[in-house]
């Protein structure tokens, strides 16, 4: 096959023709012309217009061939536009505005930066590293363009810290389909309010439950934004996470009493507190018997915890509201302060934990959505800017509609 018939495919230019073939001292250059009754097109609106002049030749990077750099070299002609009533350039099929890319170099840049960091994907093809970043950035405005939301029923919101210092991002997730569906700088009540300011006609009519924690800015948003039919569910976990801190902050004001007359009782027991029973071993499971016998706080704690997650295998609302006012009671009166603080913050949030015997939906998907978006920082060493981590997101997590190409080198 020839090189001229290669390039042709993975180009798929029909209104160019490719004139020759170099072999430079810095790799292959590309020589292409317009056939000469082929018609042109705005490169603004894409509408059929008048041959004007050319402009002087410009270069392009194209996708490396067997190692060998390859530049495409062409004059774009100037064309009078009747829709736009200007002098434009025309549309050239393998290059996007003014950016000196091919559209299959963009993508295969984009396509590598998903799996690998971007200075490596940047050593890779001897680029720098602002020219995959600006691959990836035109590949995302590209899916955020195309993308349409359907049906979104479900949707999870979480913050995520992006580096030392209390630099959060929100992160809105489409809990069925699993994947991002907006990011933001900040945890605060102005930032929330900008997705639903972009997203919030979208999601009308077909949004049924919104999942997040107890951060009262997330509240107090989705209650002022969201229509009247959709439920606002708390999420389970971050529930369990209160109940094993309160557990935990038992054991250590029962471990300072202790520590005068027998500071080895409650030492390396926190996890023998804070595990299920069927997850704890043989050891753990022998010294919590020895120290069920004793008359601990401790003890009185675990068995709140314990009775707590009977609420969650409750199938209707009613009967799960009937038991968590009785397991109310039961922490007021258990002269446990981090219960009962626990347990006036249940109180307090009641209807949102009963929401969940109407919808159960949880976080779940969207910690694991989190350790993703983690994992894409930690293998890039972490981002410099909130602008740059977020465009690494959107790639990642937000399964974006990728331009079709005749040749994918992937």
């Amino acid at each position: 096959m020839l090189i001229e018939t290669l390039l042709r495919k993975t180009l798929n230019v029909k209104r160019h023709r490719i004139i020759k073939v170099i072999q430079a001292a810095d790799g292959i250059e590309i020589y292409l012309d317009s056939h000469r009754r082929c018609r042109f097109f705005c490169g603004r609106c894409g509408t059929s217009a008048k041959k004007r002049g050319r402009l002087n030749p410009r270069h392009w990077k194209h996708v490396p061939l067997w190692g060998f750099p390859v530049t495409l070299i062409y004059s774009p002609a100037r064309v009078t536009c009747p829709k736009c009533h200007k002098v434009c350039v025309e549309d050239i099929p393998w290059s996007q505005g003014k950016c000196r890319l091919t559209r299959e170099l963009i993508f295969l840049l984009s396509s590598m930066a998903k799996l690998l960091a971007w200075d490596v994907v940047a050593k890779m093809f001897n680029v720098s590293w602002n020219t995959v970043q600006s691959a990836v950035k035109q590949s995302v405005e590209y899916g955020l363009k195309h993308r349409t939301l359907g049906k979104v029923l479900y949707i999870g919101i979480d913050e995520l810290s992006r580096r030392k210092g209390h630099k959060y991002v929100t992160n809105v997730y489409d809990l069925d389909q699993r994947r991002l569906i907006w990011s933001g700088e900040g945890r605060k009540k102005e930032t929330l309010e900008e997705f639903f300011r972009m997203h919030g006609k979208a999601l009308k009519g077909s949004l049924m439950a919104v999942c997040c924690d107890m951060w009262q800015p997330y509240i107090d948003t989705v209650k002022d934004n969201v229509e009247d039919g959709v439920v606002l569910v708390f999420d389970k976990f971050h529930l369990i996470a209160h109940l094993n801190k309160a557990i935990d902050d038992v054991r250590k004001e029962e471990a300072r009493e202790l520590k005068k007359d027998n500071p080895e009782l409650l030492k390396k027991t926190r996890y023998i507190w804070l595990k299920n029973p069927e997850n704890l071993t043989d050891k753990q499971r022998a010294r919590l018997g020895y120290l069920e016998k004793l008359n601990l706080k401790i003890n009185r704690a675990y068995l709140l915890k314990e009775t707590f997650r009977d609420l969650w295998s409750y199938k209707r609302k009613g009967w799960a509201k009937k038991y968590l006012n009785k397991w109310f009671w039961w922490a007021t009166h258990s002269r446990l302060k981090p219960l009962r603080d626990f347990a006036w913050m249940l109180r307090k949030h009641r209807d949102g934990v009963l929401n969940y015997f109407k919808f159960r939906i949880t976080n779940g998907i969207v910690e694991g959505m989190n350790n993703k978006a983690k994992s894409i920082a930690h293998r890039c060493y972490g981002f410099r800017t909130e602008s740059n981590y977020i465009l690494a997101l959107y790639h990642c997590l937000g399964k974006l509609p990728e331009p079709e190409n005749v040749y994918r080198f992937l």
